[in-house]
């Protein structure tokens, strides 16, 4: 029997739990230090069984998950050293940076013992355990991160255990993993949250800011509104590599004003057609860091009962309908109403359903 014990069972160490509970020769258990959580995730049958004690978590662990946030990973490995650890453990985390835990780690375990950093490239709008989905790492990109030294063999097995989550397993460098993920998840972070909070400075004076910001100022600025702790420790562990992106992001910025200045009309245009052509070469429908949006606008006419209509109409084709809203800033969004999708099968079945008797845009 394998025994996987998961420290942090929220959405992604819960969505890991339900990809083995219940599996032939697979045993998970849970750890929380709150006896509230372990009772919750016994009533929602997401382990096998959980506990607040570490040791009991991890007594004959095969495979053990940290699914804490990253300013506690340290912590938590080197109260793992204190424990007596089955021969050949395997240890992993799931933070979105890596070179930090991953150094540190190496100089704390011990014999017998491997640490084989990890971080699933997949998320939701959704949080604790509540969200998680067995589903959750489908398609997505599962990064490992094993340290100079580690055994092929023991990545090997780390490998061959994640392939029950139906991630795509991707072997990189520690390093290599923060300077890409640094780009392309930790910057538009920062620059979703000071766009924000400029428009809310000029909120301050002029609430219209606030009246007229939605519909695409909404959209393109929703990662913003994400969680600020786990956010504060992502940017200070991974300040160095976002000091420099920063530093290339004035100097686009100061490009733009640049050309804003000259009124270059040409250098402009060919700022545009050069993020338009790599954007449409960005994989469409690959989980990413980023959660997807599965979005599709819908221009009605205002009758009484047309939404019931439009429910209706998605519920009897047992379409799952995530959100709805009707939109009253038209700038950039081609639709008065939108619906959301939690997968894109649903919004392509969506789209098919409703194009004949509305107008529908993608």
């Amino acid at each position: 029997m394998t025994k996987i014990a998961i420290f942090g069972v929220g959405l992604i160490g819960g969505s890991l739990a339900l990809c083995y509970k219940g599996k032939p020769g697979f045993t998970v258990v849970g750890h929380s230090p709150n006896p509230k959580s372990v009772d919750k995730l016994l009533k929602r049958n997401v382990v096998d069984s959980a506990t607040t004690s570490m040791a009991e978590a991890v007594d004959g662990a095969d495979y053990i998950f940290l699914c804490v946030p990253v300013g506690m990973l340290e912590e938590y490995v080197q109260q793992l050293m204190n424990l007596p650890l089955k021969k050949g453990c395997i240890i992993t985390d799931v933070g979105s940076t890596k070179a930090t835990i991953t150094e540190s780690a190496e100089t704390m375990v011990k014999d017998g013992v491997f640490f084989i950093g990890g971080h699933p490239m997949a998320g939701s709008e959704r949080h604790g355990v509540e969200a998680a989905s067995s589903h959750l790492f489908e398609n997505a990109f599962y990064v490992l991160t094993p340290a100079e030294g580690t055994p092929q063999a023991e990545v090997d097995r780390l490998t061959e255990l994640l392939k029950t989550t139906k991630a795509q397993i991707v072997q990189v460098g520690a390093r290599e993993h923060d300077d890409i993920v640094g780009a392309i998840s930790h910057l538009p972070h920062i620059i979703a949250v000071a766009l924000v909070n400029q428009v809310r400075g000029y909120n301050e004076t002029n609430p219209l800011y606030q009246n007229l910001a939605a519909g695409g100022f909404r959209d393109i600025t929703r990662i913003a509104s994400s969680e600020p702790m786990i956010w504060r420790d992502i940017l200070v562990n991974n300040r160095q590599v976002l000091l420099k992106l920063l530093t290339d992001w004035n100097l686009e910025i100061s490009r733009f004003i640049e050309l804003i200045e000259k009124s270059d009309g040409e250098g402009i245009v060919e700022q545009f057609r050069m993020a338009g052509e790599f954007r449409s070469q960005l994989p469409e429908r690959r989980k990413g860091m980023i959660t997807s949006l599965f979005d599709i606008y819908v221009d009605i006419p205002d009758h009484p009962g047309i939404i019931g209509q439009i429910t209706t109409l998605l519920g009897n084709a047992r379409i799952n309908l995530s959100n709805i809203q009707i939109i009253e800033s038209r700038e950039d969004v081609p639709g008065v109403l939108r619906l959301s999708f939690r997968n894109q099968e649903d919004a392509d079945r969506a789209v098919e359903l409703l194009s004949g008797p509305y107008a529908v845009h993608v």
